[in-house]
């Protein structure tokens, strides 16, 4: 186990929550990392006031200020390579990323996913899970690949869908589960106990399953 702290910077498009929970979870001393910074690609994402308020660098790098994706990530791999990151963390970053940003931090990007993967990839899980009847619902974090929300999963949370639940409802049942989760493979990562070898997660040495570690 390492005692050195490990550099988070944070990608965000909206509210923070999830970056919330990792900047409590650092204040309160059970998270050994720093967050170099926390980049929004939305101006008026609320995230980049979270970061601020800690202390945070915090930057809007705006994709409507470039000519094509492979511009806009470029720029942002420059400016993530000025915080030298063990890890870039995906937090409600909507944005696809490009094969060759994503190859360039392969192994260092983790993604938090509204979904029991790899069920409902891409956007509106919560609606499409209430329309196609599950009764069981939930939220995985994986290593980001090339394919979209289809990287190798680490851990996964359920929480129950009601047959009177609406599309908000069952988010912020998932919502909660996120914010316990996102921290916890933060702190594999930052004390060398999760790593993805061989497009597999890791954890302990033991390669995880295809739905992640499980906890019960």
């Amino acid at each position: 186990m390492s005692n050195d702290r490990k550099t988070l910077c944070v990608l965000i498009s909206g509210n923070g929550s999830n970056l919330q929970a990792i900047i409590d979870r650092i204040e309160a001393g059970k998270l050994n990392a720093t967050i170099g910074c926390v980049i929004s690609n939305q101006p008026q994402a609320y995230g980049l006031q979270r970061a601020q308020q800690a202390g945070i660098d915090n930057y809007c790098l705006s994709h409507r200020d470039y000519e094509s994706r492979e511009a806009y990530d470029e720029a942002l791999a420059a400016l993530l390579a000025r915080y030298q990151p063990d890890c870039v963390v995906l937090a409600g970053f909507m944005r696809i990323l490009t094969e060759s940003f994503v190859n360039r931090f392969s192994g260092q990007l983790v993604n938090i996913h509204p979904s029991l993967l790899p069920k409902y990839k891409g956007l509106n899980t919560h609606q499409r899970a209430i329309d196609n009847g599950d009764d069981v619902h939930g939220v995985s974090v994986h290593y980001v690949t090339p394919e979209l929300d289809g990287g190798p999963v680490i851990v996964q949370s359920r929480v129950p869908v009601f047959s009177e639940d609406t599309a908000d409802e069952l988010a912020s049942r998932v919502q909660e589960q996120e914010r316990q989760l996102y921290p916890l493979v933060l702190d594999w990562i930052c004390n060398d106990r999760l790593y993805m070898k061989d497009n597999k997660a890791v954890l302990d040495n033991e390669e995880l399953p295809q739905t992640g570690y499980a906890s019960d």
